[in-house]
Parts: C-alpha cells; sequence; structure tokens
C-alpha cells in the first residue's frame, strides 16, 4: 500500500494510522545491508539461527540465463520449479553434469504445476483455479510428478508450485492423492498443515517487479522484505519455524538482481546466525524416491 501523490492532512494522518495498524510484516518498508546485518546480530544474540531458502521458478530448458543463476554461487542451495510438460532430458543431463553436481550445495527439483498454462476466465491467472474440474487436475498433477521423477529420480522432491502462486483451496485435499505431500506459494503461511499430509512452505519477497518493468524491485524494498520477515518471526508475530524464502525468475532475471544476489549471499554466509535450507530440509517428508 502507498500513500497519495497529494493528500490532505485528515487523509495523511487516517492513511498513517491504517499503516501503523497492521501487522509488522505487511508494513511497505525500507532498509540497507546494516538493517540486515544488525537483524542476524539479533538473532543471534538470542542464541537463534535464522533460517532462509531460495525458490527459482519457471524452469524448463538448459540455456544461458539459468547457468547465469547457478553460477551466482556454489555453496547457497537452490529450490528450482520445473515446470513438468515443458521440460526433456536435456535439463535433466545439464543438472546431472560434473559441474552441477560438483557444486557444495545440492538442486531440488519442485513441481511447477503441469503445464503453467492460464485456465482462468478472468480475474488473476491460475493453472488452478475455481471451477475446473478435480479430475482433470488429479490427472495433470500426477502425470507432473510421474514426469519430474523419471526425469530427475530422487532429486526431485514431491512438492507443487502452482503456478502464479495459485491454487484453489478446494484442491489442496487432491495433492496427497497425487503424490504430492508439500506446496509452497508465495506469502506468511497461515499453518505449515493446510490439508491432511501436506507441508506447506512459501517464499516472502519476490525479487522481481511484476507491476513495474519486470526488473529488479529495488535494493531497499528487497532488504526491507527480507529484514521484516526475518523480524517477525523474532517476534513470534509470524510463523517463526517457516524459512524466509527468497523467490527469482532465471528467465526475466537482470544484472540489478544478480548484483543483490551476490551481496546477500555474501552477507548471510559468513553471519553465525544465517543459514541457508536445501529443499529436503525444508520439505523432508517430500524427498524423493528411486523410480
Amino acid at each position: 500500500m502507498n500513500a497519495p501523490r497529494e493528500i490532505g492532512v485528515g487523509s495523511a494522518r487516517q492513511y498513517y494510522r491504517e499503516m501503523s495498524e497492521l501487522p509488522r510484516w505487511k508494513r511497505p518498508t525500507m532498509a540497507r545491508w546494516c538493517d540486515l546485518e544488525n537483524e542476524l546480530d539479533r538473532w543471534r544474540e538470542a542464541g537463534r539461527i535464522a533460517t532462509l531458502w531460495w525458490r527459482d521458478d519457471d524452469a524448463a530448458t538448459a540455456d544461458g540465463r539459468l547457468d547465469r543463476l547457478l553460477s551466482i554461487v556454489t555453496d547457497v542451495p537452490i529450490s528450482l520449479a520445473v515446470i513438468p510438460a515443458a521440460a526433456g532430458p536435456e535439463l535433466a543431463a545439464y543438472l546431472a553434469q560434473p559441474s552441477r553436481s560438483d557444486r557444495l550445495a545440492p538442486i531440488g527439483i519442485l513441481q511447477h504445476g503441469w503445464r503453467h498454462m492460464n485456465h482462468a476466465g478472468d480475474g488473476r491467472k491460475s493453472e488452478f483455479p475455481p471451477g475446473r474440474s478435480s479430475h482433470a487436475i488429479a490427472s495433470e498433477l500426477a502425470a507432473g510428478q510421474a514426469r519430474l521423477k523419471g526425469l530427475f529420480g530422487t532429486r526431485a522432491l514431491a512438492v507443487l508450485v502452482p503456478p502464479w502462486n495459485r491454487l484453489d483451496p478446494s484442491f489442496l485435499l487432491l495433492l496427497a492423492d497425487c503424490g504430492l505431500s508439500g506446496i509452497s506459494q508465495v506469502k506468511p503461511r497461515h499453518t505449515a498443515c493446510p490439508a491432511p499430509g501436506i507441508t506447506e512452505v512459501n517464499v516472502h519477497v519476490d525479487l522481481v517487479s511484476w507491476a513495474g518493468d519486470r526488473g529488479f524491485i529495488g535494493e531497499a524494498q528487497a532488504l526491507g522484505g527480507i529484514v521484516g520477515h526475518l523480524r517477525a518471526r523474532r517476534l513470534i508475530e509470524l510463523d517463526a519455524s517457516e524459512p524466509t524464502g527468497i523467490l527469482t525468475h532465471h528467465l526475466v532475471q537482470d544484472e540489478r538482481t544478480e548484483t543483490f544476489l551476490r551481496q546477500l549471499v555474501a552477507v548471510t554466509r559468513t553471519h553465525p546466525a544465517a543459514r541457508w535450507l536445501d529443499a529436503a530440509s525444508v520439505f523432508p517428508n517430500a524427498v524423493g524416491h528411486p523410480v
């Protein structure tokens, strides 16, 4: 929420009163690198570890953009949300190359829907909007799991990342029957178990300015989101056990985003109170088995 450009005294007071009544993590904030370091210091003083995880969406092919993403660091785990219907053996072979296998941190594979196709008649895009046939959705989800396990073996986790981060809640009960045991969307979770046998772990800071030029959201805003979520977890204003999730999209990633990510990794990897988690640690019940 942003204040209007021109605002009267009474309206301004109302705006800032409304903002002050929002939970801390919902307030628009800006931050600097020193704010992130200070927040991590607070975690260390409390004897706690600030956990983070990194999800990148829309993977389908092995190309230079994916290579640039993975070359940013070799010791931070990354979870790739792969579009099953668009992925093929070349992506599996690319990730199995020695240069990928020798990474100090693993690359996890999550299921990014089925075709990443919009089925919403109007309104916000969704592959799984209300009104779709449960049978059709179950068939797609099961086919997606089978395809990813066939391509990636144990690296593929039974975790659904709905395209556009939208799955109508009525379909949550389908996931377990389709071989899925986890879901990841965007927002602080309300519960760790939204349906029987399903664990939810979301991401919280999307680095892409989708409403703007589809470039980087900016250093101050990105750090504000990270620091805000970490602080809310530390103060138990949110589920403290949900790791702070960073979301990237390598297909539209620009140089400013890459610069930010390198600095983020440098700061967090050297701080004793910060720890990056791999997909298997985030979703321990979704670890794949040989097919």
